[in-house]
């Protein structure tokens, strides 16, 4: 199963805890949408990144999608000329939700992935940065997602792993950037390279595990790092994800993590990223909706 289809298995039961709340997610969502078929970030003009959260959002809540409306707006994106990494990732993940996963080209799909390897770095792996000698953690995740959008086959898995291997931490984690390897783990990175060695059928190291349970605050939820003094939702989302990857019960921190996410949560439909924020996006919506799928099970 891939790393979409993955999330959006277990997002699909955020609905259990949502209950009649569901209803006031979805019309956040919806109220996101642009009349361009995008949906707005937090400027609100329309992103292909958070487009590709609210189409996701909106599937796992088993939603009626406009997806001719989507489609029109990313055909607007051509072959993805002119587009960072980041978005051409989401151009693909984009593509990859509409019904019919043939009505982007494969000519097209060979394209995308064309641009997505000028960001391969001299190691294997993959740099946002282009340019870049070093892959991060973040730049494998994306592009294995990517190449899994596009039904492609991951250019060279083993220098992947290789690239992956080479950002682990002394403490048991992952840094997203080689430049930083003797600092302490990062969350997102651990969590991103633990999915991403699962899809490559690569060893995690088990001490992994152990890392990211320690990442736990004290009032609930997880922390971006050990040093961080508040949690946030999307180390929070990560964290349980890449724990579930890894087979690890979170039994022990559920109650916590939900009463965590409780006060995130808003009567607008959707979740705020930590305490101290005060906008709302659909990038967040989705993570809550992936923390509470698992908190669920």
């Amino acid at each position: 199963m891939s790393l979409r289809l993955e999330m959006l298995q277990v997002a699909r039961l955020a609905p259990k805890l949502l209950g009649e709340s569901t209803e006031l997610v979805e019309a956040f969502v919806r109220s996101r949408q642009n009349d361009d078929g995008g949906f707005a970030d937090r400027d609100g003009d329309s992103d292909l990144y958070y487009t590709v959260f609210a189409i996701d959002s909106l599937i796992a809540l088993n939603a009626d999608i406009d997806f001719a409306r989507i489609e029109e707006h990313l055909r607007g994106f051509g072959d993805g000329e002119g587009l960072d990494f980041v978005h051409l990732g989401c151009l693909a993940r984009a593509w990859s939700a509409l019904p019919d996963r043939n009505r982007l080209p494969q000519e097209s799909r060979r394209r995308i992935s064309e641009r997505l390897l000028e960001y391969q770095c001299p190691d294997g792996g993959f740099n946002p940065d282009p340019g870049a000698q070093t892959g991060t953690a973040y730049g494998a995740f994306l592009a294995l997602h990517a190449n899994q959008d596009l039904r492609l086959d991951c250019p060279d898995p083993d220098a992947l792993i290789a690239s992956l291997k080479s950002l682990e931490t002394p403490d048991g984690a992952w840094t997203n950037d080689s430049n930083a390897r003797t600092a302490a783990g990062s969350t997102n990175a651990a969590a991103a390279a633990i999915v991403a060695l699962n899809q490559l059928e690569a060893p995690i190291r088990p001490e992994a595990a152990d890392w990211l349970l320690q990442q736990r605050h004290t009032q609930g939820g997880f922390r971006a790092m050990p040093a961080a003094p508040i949690p946030d939702l999307l180390s929070t989302a990560t964290s349980l994800h890449a724990l579930a990857t890894m087979g690890a019960s979170i039994d022990p921190i559920k109650e916590s993590c939900l009463d965590y996410i409780d006060t995130l949560w808003t009567n607008d439909g959707s979740f705020y990223g930590n305490w101290l924020e005060e906008d709302l996006d659909c990038e967040y919506t989705f993570y809550g909706l992936l923390a509470l799928g698992h908190l669920s099970l």
